[in-house]
């Protein structure tokens, strides 16, 4: 419900300034001493959402299922406006035109520049100014899968929808946002001509192919009808980390030639590794046309691009007219409203489709990222295509794995700790780092190598140039099982497993078999250990995310030799692989069905996915069922997407009043309002704060040819009951109905999710034209109070009204506890550390250990660092051991400086690590910030009634007020609510004076 939202009184980034940005100004000049990067927001909308009101220029914003045309004389009119607002505000603060990197006003409105923090601080108080925030940066985060997803065959859905795969994707753009293309890649080798959909692409493509400023014309990129554009994206600085990469489209890392390969990369192409031929591969679009948009650069290992350039790629993939975007890059976990998912927001509305990754970061609660709902976040899942292995040892016992290559006759084993270089970091030979293995150790033998740290296939790498015969790699803690294509015979096997090996090893004349991988079809879909799940925290739980997995373990697409050893194929992991399964699938469905906004494609592919695996039985995760936090609607099923049937809808002023009802503030609140976000025409239902009983309205529209007649089946989550009114109607072509649905707690657990569906049979029955069912699942969550978790406040002085929901009815009591101000803890770092071992944690040049005592009773502890307190480019992570341990109990590791973990009483050593530097810093000040909130008021906090009679349901407003504080110092502290017996909840106030 709208009231127990949290609640923002200062937000960054206010929402009426949303749009699509377009074509970016890319003067670089050079920064002032003590400058950095900043985004800069524009009141005046973007031309993506601009409806009229400034004299003499008619309304940009496009009418459903129609684009954005920037030839029109309106557009021409309304971006000349808007550079003259963004000159204005310019000049108000002293910028200059030279430090002005990105212009933007499409899909966002305002601009990207350097700036000293005085500056930022003019133009944040500036008329015409929404939001001035930081720059950030972002991480970037399938031979058979084209037959697992039923697209291939006689009755699949290439043949069925489009008569082959040839003419899979025609008429459609997609847009891939990542770190380049390889584009001699046979994937994207040219499509026959002539083609049949060149007058639609010609229509709607307004973009470029920017070659690059290689002196080696080998490192620049062309373009061809099937790469039909190609733009890269530097102000961030980004591209200066690693020498060897390409300022052109063409890709270093790998990362974003895999994404597109498997989006739309072309049909049957040989995809070959290591001069071995593994298999046939296709992308989910075939026929589709691409455009890539480099605003990741290499690392070093993985890809990193800045909010200013990802924001500049958004903003220049639709104005270049794409239909799709696939987006595998890092988000928030908790805020729909930082640049990007403004930015998408606007794409959204210009009628591009968004696909973007739910993250890597499982399988911990709420960590989902890109909650937004304008965006379909996909989660990851396992492939039925499975590589069988084992390994038996010289005392006759035999593990199972997972593994591909030949077989490895009897040979000594050695536990990698034993193997290194005398002068190797310990940690680095047990991860089996390449140059830490001592070959007069290795030569021969097969080494056994725990996960993390490096890449799994740079393990075998390293095996492999210290002449080892064969690997075997274990998981301590569990996670997936990867069947990759190592450098030498390779197995791969769980951590019980693996500690067993581990102890055998440590025996004299220790000895390993490994035999043959065999490919095998096995149990799936089941949810990969590392795809990012909810609650999401953003909404607190009312928007269900992710909203559809698709395959994303060992997924074999294109890669860059460059980052990856030579390989032009590989096999990669993660949400990054899912999510353009989604997009190519999407950009089929556009090609179906040119008029279907986003929100149809969306939809349809939730509505129509499945929850159980290729056994019939449930998708699992980790050995017991999976959940709608884990899957959200279920595993994608193209071929039931192409007749949903009924679809859910939702546009801009409907998503703005979602944001708003979740916390948001701003002049678009002002003028369109705010929803219980529960209330928003989604195609899942989601209360994450059922306080006793609520009713939420959802409207169908028919998108068939033949009139229905639907009945709802209820699955009621359990300790509930749900009542769909009305149960049954009847639909024609074209037409829209409503419907509520009311759930209510009986006696299901308070603060535990429970979760069922509502399904609408077509009792007129399934046909060629139309599908059966159209499902949408139910996620509740119970609570005795429904209140703000958390309310950001600032000033030496203020308050905030909490309107809280009971779920009984009696004696409600509300009870400060703080503000205590931080504790702060100045830590002087060197360098950077990205690769810190969490499993054996020491302090460093760049890492630095703060140890915290909670002491017994303690309400809230809290540990935390601020992007504030540090120039923008700064990632810093924090990791929370039981003091004197190497138990981990904690992490905090998102792709900024704003990083923060919550304690249990007891003593902790925190590590502060200095993941990243901002570009030319090579050390670095870092502030620590922690905070002990017991039960006792400072007397400068107080809640107000402190008493007051309740009723079930029935919304009371409880006022925090706060005083006296010092200016400049970080506050934190609760309000604490009762029901005159026991408590039953509270409210976080943080608060900055």
């Amino acid at each position: 419900m709208s009231s127990k939202r949290p609640v923002r009184i200062a937000l960054a980034v206010a929402m009426s300034a949303v749009l699509v940005a377009a074509d970016a100004g890319v003067a670089r000049g050079a920064p002032a001493p003590a400058s950095s990067l900043y985004i800069v927001q524009l009141a005046a909308p973007p031309v993506a959402t601009y409806v009229g009101g400034v004299s003499g220029i008619p309304a940009t914003r496009p009418a459903p299922g129609k684009k954005i045309d920037l030839g029109s004389s309106a557009a021409k009119a309304y971006r000349t406006h808007l550079k003259s607002e963004r000159q204005r505000t310019q000049r108000r603060a002293g910028i200059s035109a030279a430090e002005t990197l990105y212009e933007y006003d499409v899909a966002f409105s305002g601009y990207a520049a350097r700036m000293s923090a005085a500056e930022a601080d003019t133009l944040r108080r500036s008329p015409g100014v929404l939001a001035v925030s930081k720059n950030t940066v972002h991480k970037a985060d399938t031979i058979s899968t084209p037959e697992m997803l039923g697209l291939t065959g006689r009755g699949g859905v290439w043949q069925r929808e489009f008569g082959g795969s040839a003419k899979a994707g025609l008429g459609v753009i997609v847009g891939v946002i990542d770190s380049g293309i390889w584009p001699e890649n046979p994937a994207f080798a040219a499509l026959p001509n002539p083609r049949p959909d060149q007058r639609v692409i010609d229509a709607k493509w307004r973009g470029v192919c920017q070659r690059g400023e290689e002196t080696d014309p080998a490192r620049n990129v062309t373009c061809n009808n099937k790469l039909i554009g190609a733009r890269y994206f530097t102000e961030g600085t980004l591209d200066e980390t690693n020498p060897g990469e390409f300022r052109s489209p063409r890709d270093f890392n790998g990362h974003g030639s895999h994404t597109a390969g498997t989006a739309v990369g072309g049909h049957n192409v040989d995809a070959t590794i290591d001069s071995r031929v593994v298999g046939k591969a296709s992308g989910m679009a075939p026929a589709a046309r691409l455009a890539v948009y480099k605003a990741l650069w290499d690392q070093g290992g993985g890809s990193s691009g800045s909010t200013v350039d990802l924001v500049a790629a958004i903003n220049a993939a639709v104005a270049d007219g794409v239909d799709v975007i696939n987006y595998s890059i890092s988000g928030s976990t908790s805020s729909f409203v930082d640049p990007v998912e403004l930015a998408f927001l606007n794409a959204a509305n210009a009628g591009v489709f968004v696909a973007a990754s739910a993250g890597n970061s499982g399988p911990g609660a709420s960590t989902v990222a890109h909650n937004s709902p304008w965006i379909t976040t996909v989660a990851a899942s396992t492939h039925d295509r499975g590589y069988e292995k084992s390994v038996t040892l010289g005392n006759g016992t035999t593990y199972q794995g997972v593994g591909q290559g030949t077989a490895v006759p009897s040979a000594p084993l050695i536990d990698s700790v034993q193997a290194g270089l005398s002068d190797a970091p310990a940690s680095e030979v047990q991860l089996c780092y390449s140059g830490r293995l001592d070959p007069a150790k290795v030569t021969g033998k097969v080494v056994l190598c725990l996960r993390g740290g490096n890449a799994r296939t740079d393990k075998s790498l390293a095996v492999k140039q210290a002449g080892g015969v064969g690997m075997i790699l274990y998981n301590n803690p569990d996670n997936s099982l990867n069947a990759d294509y190592h450098f030498v015979p390779s197995i791969h096997v769980n951590s019980a497993a693996g500690l067993a090996v581990k102890a055998y090893a440590a025996t004299a004349g220790a000895t390993a078999t490994l035999s043959a991988g065999t490919q095998v079809k096995v149990r799936a879909p089941e949810m990969a250990a590392f795809s990012s799940r909810g609650p999401a925290l953003a909404g607190n739980g009312d928007l269900l995310k992710p909203d559809i997995t698709a395959p994303g373990v060992d997924v074999v697409a294109p890669v860059a030799p460059p980052g990856n050893l030579g390989r032009t194929w590989d096999a990669y992991s993660g949400t990054s692989m899912s999510s353009p399964h989604i997009a190519g699938l999407a950009a089929l469905m556009i090609s179906e069905n040119p008029g279907w906004s986003p929100m149809w494609v969306k939809s349809a592919m939730m509505t129509t996915a499945g929850q159980t695996d290729n056994s019939g039985q449930p998708i699992q995760r980790a050995g017991a069922a999976a959940t709608p936090l884990d899957f959200g609607a279920g595993h994608v099923r193209p071929g039931p997407a192409y007749r949903p049937g009924l679809v859910y809808d939702s546009t801009y002023p409907e998503w703005i009043r979602f944001a708003c009802g979740s916390g948001a503030t701003g002049a678009a609140c002002d003028e369109y309002g705010s929803a219980d976000p529960s209330n928003l025409n989604y195609p899942s239902i989601a209360v994450g704060d059922l306080a006793g009983q609520q009713t939420v309205t959802r409207t169908v529209k028919n998108v068939s040819k033949l009139p229905g007649v639907y009945e709802a089946k209820i699955q009621a989550p359990a300790g509930t009951t749900v009542t769909v009114t009305p149960k049954r109607f009847v639909i024609l072509p074209g037409k829209s109905t409503s419907f509520k649905v009311t759930v209510t707690r009986t006696d299901a657990a308070i603060g535990q999710w429970t979760f069922g569906a509502l399904t609408w049979v077509n009792k007129a029955g399934a046909n060629g034209l139309i599908s059966s069912d159209v499902r949408s699942p139910i996620a509740i969550r119970p609570v005795a109070l429904a209140a703000p978790r958390e309310v950001a406040g600032s000033g030496v002085s203020g308050s905030a009204a909490l309107r809280v929901t009971p779920g009984f009815s009696g004696t409600l009591t509300a009870t400060p506890a703080g503000l205590v101000p931080s504790t702060v803890n100045s830590l002087h770092l060197v360098g950077t550390e990205p690769d810190f071992d969490t499993g054996a944690p020491a302090a460093g040049p760049a890492v630095a250990k703060v140890t915290l005592t909670v002491p017994a009773g303690t309400r809230l502890a809290r540990s935390a660092t601020f992007d504030a307190d540090h120039p923008d480019g700064t990632d810093l992570d924090l990791f929370a051991y039981r003091a004197g341990t190497t138990t981990l109990v904690g992490s905090s590791a998102g792709a900024t400086a704003e990083e923060r973990l919550t304690l249990a009483p007891g003593t902790y050593d925190i590590y502060v690590v200095l993941f990243a530097a901002a570009p030319g810093t090579s050390e670095l000040d870092v502030k620590h910030h922690s905070w002990i909130v017991g039960d006792t008021p400072a007397g400068n906090l107080t809640a107000t009634p402190p008493v007051q009679t309740v009723t079930r349901g029935q919304p009371v407003t409880v006022t925090a007020a706060w005083t006296g504080l010092t200016a400049g110092a970080r506050y934190l502290g609760l309000v604490a609510y009762g029901d005159g017996t026991t408590g039953i909840g509270q409210t976080v106030m943080a608060v900055t004076a």
